[in-house]
């Protein structure tokens, strides 16, 4: 059967009966949707006795926010790569204020969908189209979707759980209303939405009846995050949330706002009434509720929602699912496509690797080296351009002086850099002499090794960025690390204070800016078999983009000579 790109589902089977069916029903339909499922709960639908249903608001239970914790937990482990929505329009406790119908009119969702499946178990196969006929009008009365849906009766796969479905004895009690609340304040990162933000994200919206408010971690709250440089920008993350929340529940009002500190407005605005909170972060609400006192406000009651297992998680990351362990999965991937290198000869590709002292690089350099690509060293070549005799010799004793030299008529670079330490003038001034002259050398060797018929190029230079030599590569390689291991790394490698070895990082592009340029990082925080990983992984994607690259030059010269 076709793919198709976003679903709804429709949930029938009743509360205590659907714990056992979720894992196979998102199973089936991972096999039908392949980028958004929408999950629409009715327990109890009929869709098979003849007469249209329409939909009806569902009491918020203790079951339900249980089941919905169970659902995403159950979406991470078998389509981690869906992004699974579990809509609430129609949760909300039944009063007289409400109207009969949860949907007044179709509600919009950001992805319009293109199929529609349920679980509802169909006991006469005569009965078919009629259901198929019944829910795509159910699923139109609800959201706004084409009239002529396809729709997928998912139950033929799930026929194996009816005998364990009929030991389940429907409860005797009735189910426990949850404790809902106006309004309802949580805080986090967002990064990359996952299950464990979702899940956060729905019970809160299951707890608010009014206002969700939401503090994102900003600025300051970011600079301790592992591999912060690859956090999403604030405002697409809060557009995210945005999009996220309306399909959702529309009828919330959402305020997302800037969160520099622990506490932000969940300590002064005294219409909230819950804060929702995980395992992790119950000491941090606690921390909220006690400001609350201090300001003159009333403790906000604090909601607990258990962490979500990440059953894909390796032995350096967390065992719960994280924002922190996706950015290490990017490490070694290509974050944003190469722009137009058409200017370049396709052969050698040509990489440009760069980072901060101290973060790794030339180790990086080394490997990618053994795996077969020519390491072109431009400190090294930086050497060379001094030596005496050359264009770049003469040039800096003009406008240094020739007091700079050696008994051997060697540059001395450690006075030259005391001439131009902390004077950004005379520094330009020496980088315009010198930069030029090793891009030339740099061009030389690209040319060399493409004469050897030598496939990949690695441009190991610290400045690359700085120089302007990213026109003489097709990527640019980032190496990262966290600026307090960096300047560790630096004081015990040259022997430099602690606070020399931070003027150095200083005096460089800080990681942020680097990254905003590269199209693939690498990080050499953890052990050097962590490292090799992810080389290896970058080396692995690399080969195929060079083979996809040399197939499509093919495909277009084969095309230009018919």
């Amino acid at each position: 059967m076709s793919m198709f790109s976003t679903g709804i589902l429709v949930l029938t089977s009743p509360l205590h009966t659907l714990p056992l069916r979720i894992a196979p029903v998102l199973s089936s339909a991972a096999e039908l949707v392949e980028r958004t499922l929408y999950v629409h709960l009715h327990p109890g639908l009929n869709l098979g006795n003849g007469s249209q249903p329409r939909p009806v608001f569902i009491p918020p239970v203790v079951d339900l926010s249980t089941l919905i914790s169970r659902l995403y937990s159950n979406a991470a482990d078998i389509c981690g790569h869906l992004d699974v929505r579990v809509l609430l329009t129609n949760v909300h406790a039944q009063s007289a204020a409400l109207p009969n119908c949860p949907f007044p009119i179709p509600q919009s969702l950001a992805h319009s969908p293109e199929v529609v499946l349920t679980d509802f178990p169909l006991q006469d196969p005569s009965q078919s189209h009629q259901v198929m006929q019944s829910l795509q009008r159910y699923t139109g009365h609800c959201y706004v979707c084409s009239p002529s849906l396809p729709s997928v009766l998912l139950h033929p796969q799930l026929m194996r759980l009816q005998q364990n479905e009929e030991e389940l004895k429907e409860p005797e009690e009735k189910p426990e209303p949850l404790q809902t609340y106006s309004d309802v304040v949580v805080g986090g990162t967002f990064d990359r939405l996952h299950g464990a933000h979702r899940t956060l994200l729905n019970i809160s919206c299951l707890l608010a009846n009014r206002r969700f408010l939401i503090g994102v971690c900003d600025h300051a709250m970011l600079k301790r995050k592992v591999l912060k440089e690859l956090v999403e920008p604030y405002s697409l993350r809060a557009q995210r949330l945005h999009e996220f929340l309306q399909d959702i529940k529309p009828s919330l009002q959402v305020e997302i706002v800037p969160l520099d500190d622990p506490y932000g407005v969940s300590v002064v605005d005294p219409l909230l009434q819950c804060i929702v909170v995980s395992e992790e972060t119950k000491k941090g609400g606690e921390a909220v509720n006690k400001k609350r006192i201090e300001n003159g406000f009333p403790p906000l009651i604090l909601h607990e929602i258990q962490l979500i297992k990440d059953a894909h998680h390796t032995e350096t990351e967390e065992e719960k699912i994280s924002s922190s362990s996706l950015r290490s999965r990017l490490l070694g991937t290509l974050l944003t496509p190469p722009k137009d290198t058409s200017h370049l000869a396709p052969l050698p590709y040509v990489i440009g690797l760069t980072g901060g002292s101290g973060s790794g690089k030339s180790s990086v350099a080394g490997q990618l080296e053994a795996l077969g690509a020519v390491r072109i060293d431009c400190d090294k070549l930086g050497h060379e351009v001094y030596q005496p005799g050359t264009a770049a010799y003469h040039r800096v004793l003009e406008e240094f002086g020739s007091d700079l030299l050696n008994e051997d008529k060697t540059i001395n670079r450690r006075a030259l850099g005391r001439k131009v330490f902390g004077k950004q003038e005379r520094l330009k001034a020496l980088t315009d002499i010198v930069w030029p002259e090793i891009a030339l050398l740099v061009e030389n060797r690209i040319s060399r090794a493409r004469e050897e018929g030598k496939q990949v190029c690695v441009l190991d230079a610290a400045v690359l960025q700085e120089a302007g030599w990213t026109h003489m590569v097709h990527e640019v390689w980032v190496t990262v690390i966290p600026e307090e291991e960096a300047v560790l790394r630096i004081s015990e490698r040259d022997g430099l204070t602690t606070e020399d070895a931070l003027r150095r990082l200083q005096s460089q592009w800080s990681n942020s800016k680097q990254v905003a340029h590269a199209n693939v990082v690498l990080c050499t925080l953890w052990e050097p078999e962590v490292t090799r990983k992810q080389v290896l992984r970058a080396w692995n994607l690399l080969q195929k983009r060079i083979q996809q690259r040399q197939e499509g030059h093919v495909l277009v010269t084969t095309s230009s000579q018919l």
